[in-house]
């Protein structure tokens, strides 16, 4: 070998490095595959169709999002829309069925027992659900009710896959809302979950996401009312959810109502200020007046400080707290229904709290002595009471008061 000529190994065999190569996506296959069982299935026969692809080798796990396109529309949707893409379709999808729930139901069926059988492809199910809605205005006006029912069956039928804030947190679209497209859906879910469920699940439903104090955006802004509110889902026949935010909104306006009040009771504000503001929170809000006595004696007592075991102590501190705000108490304790609930209401939490057990008649003869009960108020609740939590006790501990009371009317 001349010493030009380069060396070489002889017999030897150069080994290359194996790659991964995988193989090129081809959804429309799978899409065709998957249309033609359910053209070859009885009629659409759900359960044939998911036997059949359960002896099928189709590739659910790289195909996932696709099979839910043709369960839902027939066929492949085109990528970012819901128009159909090319390739095979057939009659038995969710947007072809009836917009009634005994149509769409053994579609709901029919997908868990794929889901059982294949858990995987619960995230697929999540992702084509959330594209859906949040491409709602692509849909037709029935189509849309169809997916409302499907959805509410789903969550009727706890459905694997389909977590609350997948189906409400898409729908938030500024031009979804705004067009009124949302609430039409919700509505048509609303009205078709309670078919199967209560109340009670429904807000269950709407907590897990993160619906239950925003229902009001739903709403189209210029309809985005507390009256808007009650007017719509009132023609609707959902009266139910009608009465349920009517209750929240009357629990937000008495937690505000009652946290200004702790705060002007805090920063001991001057008495006729404290009033001033409970008159108009109760213009504000529509609060009723017994509503208001029982907040202005919670938020009183709960700014004692009380002194644990001494009961001294704890007895000193109510007392001076029921005299040094007398007045705010007697301003709306107007009349002899609302001074026994007063009464009602020392009650209560004289038996619920053990050491205010003992302080019930100084409690009411420091409120007789303000002028905040009447005499008549307390001879009523000592002789026709109702409440029958710790009554005995404590008429008998007012006996001697209401003694006292019954000869100065006699003398009188």
């Amino acid at each position: 070998m001349s010493s030009k000529e380069k060396p070489t190994l002889g017999g030897t065999r150069i080994k290359t490095r194996k790659r991964n190569i995988a193989a090129p996506l081809d959804p429309a296959a799978f899409s065709d595959a998957v249309v033609q069982i359910y053209l070859d299935s009885a009629g659409g026969d759900l359960d044939l169709v998911a036997k059949s692809l359960e002896l099928s080798d189709l590739n659910f796990s790289r195909y996932g999002d696709t099979f839910f396109e043709v369960v839902f529309t027939g066929g492949r949707t085109q990528p970012g829309t819901t128009k159909p893409d090319e390739g095979e379709r057939h009659p038995y999808s969710i947007i072809d069925c009836e917009p009634k729930r005994e149509a769409i139901l053994p579609s709901v069926i029919y997908i868990q027992k794929i889901l059982r059988r294949r858990p995987f492809l619960i995230k697929n199910l999540e992702n084509v659900t959330r594209r859906f809605l949040q491409s709602l205005e692509l849909f037709e006006e029935n189509e849309r009710k169809k997916l409302a029912i499907f959805t509410a069956l789903a969550f009727s039928q706890k459905l694997s896959g389909l977590p609350p804030e997948t189906v409400f947190q898409p729908l938030l679209k500024d031009n979804l809302v705004g067009k009124g497209l949302v609430l039409t859906f919700v509505t048509d879910f609303f009205k078709e979950y309670l078919v199967d469920n209560s109340l009670d699940d429904l807000i269950a439903i709407l907590k897990r996401g993160k619906m239950e104090d925003s229902l009001l955006e739903f709403f189209p802004s210029g309809k985005r009312s507390p009256e808007g509110f009650s007017e719509h889902f009132t023609k609707e026949g959902l009266t139910s959810l009608v009465e349920y935010n009517e209750k929240k909104i009357f629990e937000v306006k008495l937690k505000e109502m009652k946290s200004a009040l702790t705060t002007q009771i805090a920063e001991e504000t001057e008495i006729s200020e404290v009033i001033e503001t409970v008159k108009q929170r109760i213009k504000d809000a529509k609060l009723p007046d017994i509503e208001v006595v029982r907040i202005l004696w919670d938020v009183l007592m709960d700014a004692v400080q009380w002194s644990g075991k001494n009961q001294q102590q704890n007895a000193n501190s109510a007392l001076r707290q029921v005299k040094t705000w007398a007045e705010l108490l007697k301003a709306f304790c107007t009349n002899r229904k609302l001074e026994l609930e007063l009464m009602y209401k020392v009650q209560m939490q004289c038996y619920e709290d053990a050491k205010l057990m003992k302080l019930f008649l100084e409690i009411i003869r420091s409120l007789y002595d303000q002028e905040v009960l009447a005499e008549n108020t307390i001879l009523h609740w000592f002789r026709k009471g109702t409440n029958p939590k710790g009554r005995q006790t404590f008429v008998k501990a007012l006996e001697p008061f209401v003694k006292w009371l019954e000869e100065a009317e006699e003398e009188e």
